[in-house]
């Protein structure tokens, strides 16, 4: 019998990385160089015309996305998405409080301002829950506001940054209307308060979200009275305040006009897991397929956008053949999405994370992938590593592919807050552990000169061999992937 020194006790435990099979490794050498600069030749062309959200050089994009889908035999579909622009019309608008015979009104026009949300399509009424003094996010989470009207009564002296904590958790907690009881006097609100709203971008129909609301208390203080709320008292409370108030009533109207309406395109393929059971959990490959469209003025006014992230969609692409060649098929089923908007404010994945195919908590994992085709030659930065235990498995999957000459490392730039700045983050707050591939920006992050000749693709192959390999590992393991409860906490709404 072979002798174990403690050491080699700990080694034998710890968790290795699977035995790569004949099959994987001659699907992972159908990802070449030479494909990846072709493909992101197609994708950063100037008649794609940067790509912009929406366009026809996106829907172009989209389309040859799904046709190489099709072409590795993947179940593949488009999932277009409403842009509309609106603008609230304040006139039309109000907030209605009544209790105990008493109805106050604040009009949008002086005494209500539209502070974020969603504004709803129809009248939302119901019981209020008011929550004030010196509250903390911990604290906050305990109010339950949820399917109520939440009012909020900040205290006289108010730290901003606890302030929007505290906002945020109230408005996660999913009430119907979170409405903030300032004290400005009346002239000064109805100051601030806009004669004629600016035209916003709505994305998808988020109904679920509740309407933020910014009151001039005074103007609803009668009722509030009515109901046994005394709001001087609620801004010097010395402790947190939460309490129903049965004898409120709270109605907010609000009339919004549509001023144009337009589409873009995420696309999506699919390939079957192997496993009868776990081919019913998914692991999502993701990249935008986006860019900032064209720049007037200039001699050379087409944004290509080769690395930022016609890298990334090629990537995707590269992977989804890989993964569909013989043999190579994983238990759990995977999920190759292309999205659109990232530039515009992750629009795309926000509303495919909210309007998944499969249900999301079958969703085991999301590998995203932004930006890989400059910068250092044998190393790509892993964003994310920290919070669950993807971290570890990449770090296993690394350290058994040594001919690959790439090494993924931490998060280099975290006061750049990336974590939150491309479209894993709606997987993420989701509750799906991600992993996000990064090099990082460069002196043509967002210019005309992001043009295909700079791509490093001998380099990304061997990034997308490294996350082939990790695909395999990850939607193959006996068990999905685990959140750090720290950052399950922090992350997850």
């Amino acid at each position: 019998m072979r002798c174990l020194t403690l050491l080699g006790l700990f080694l034998t435990a710890a968790p290795l990385a699977a035995q790569t099979t004949p099959s994987e490794s001659q699907a992972a050498a159908s990802i070449t160089a030479v494909d990846v600069a072709r493909r992101i030749g197609i994708i950063a062309d100037d008649s794609m015309m940067g790509r912009d959200t929406p366009s026809r050089g996106l829907d172009l994009t989209a389309q040859y996305v799904a046709n190489q889908f099709r072409r590795f035999g993947l179940k593949s579909s488009f999932q277009r998405y409403p842009i509309t622009r609106r603008r609230l019309e304040p006139g039309h608008s109000r907030v209605i409080f009544s209790a105990a015979g008493r109805q106050d009104t604040a009009s949008f026009a002086t005494a209500a301002r539209f502070g974020g949300g969603v504004v709803p399509e129809k009248p939302v009424r119901g019981s209020a829950v008011l929550v004030a003094g010196p509250l903390t996010a911990e604290s906050a989470g305990e109010v339950n506001v949820r399917d109520k009207i939440a009012l909020f009564v900040p205290p006289a002296k108010a730290n901003p940054e606890n302030f929007q904590q505290v906002l945020r958790v109230l408005f996660l907690g999913g009430p119907k209307a979170l409405v903030i009881l300032g004290d400005a006097d009346s002239a000064t609100f109805a100051a601030s308060v806009p004669k004629r709203y600016p035209e916003r971008t709505v994305i998808g129909t988020a109904a679920s979200q509740p309407v933020i609301l910014q009151l001039q208390s005074g103007a609803v203080k009668n009722a509030l009275a009515a109901a046994g709320v005394d709001l001087a008292a609620m801004r010097q409370a010395a402790s947190p305040v939460s309490r129903e108030l049965p004898a409120l009533k709270v109605g907010v109207e609000m009339s919004d006009t549509i001023t144009s309406s337009l589409t873009a395109p995420n696309t999506v393929g699919i390939l079957e897991g192997s496993d009868p059971q776990l081919k019913n959990e998914y692991v999502v490959f993701s990249a935008h397929m986006d860019h900032i469209g064209v720049t007037p003025g200039q001699a050379d006014s087409i944004n290509n956008g080769a690395d930022d992230d016609a890298s990334g969609t090629t990537g995707v692409i590269e992977l989804a053949e890989a993964f569909s060649r013989p043999g190579a098929r994983p238990k759990r089923s995977l999920i190759f999405l292309t999205v659109s908007g990232e530039e515009k404010g992750l629009w795309g994945s926000d509303y495919f994370a909210s309007h998944p195919p499969v249900p999301i908590k079958q969703i085991v994992a999301n590998i995203n992938i932004d930006m890989i085709g400059r910068n250092w030659a044998d190393t790509i930065v892993a964003i994310g590593k920290e919070h669950s235990d993807l971290g570890a498995t990449l770090e296993r999957v690394n350290k058994a592919h040594p001919e690959l000459r790439m090494t993924a490392i931490d998060d280099r730039w975290p006061e750049e807050r990336f974590y939150f700045r491309s479209d894993h983050y709606n997987f993420a707050r989701k509750g799906v552990p991600i992993l996000f591939f990064f090099n990082g920006v460069h002196e043509d992050y967002h210019g005309v000169a992001d043009s295909p000749e700079k791509i490093n693709s001998e380099k990304e192959a061997r990034i997308l061999k490294l996350l082939y390999f990790l695909g395999q590992e990850v939607a193959n393991a006996p068990k999905r992937p685990e959140w750090k409860p720290e950052s399950y906490k922090e992350i997850v709404e």
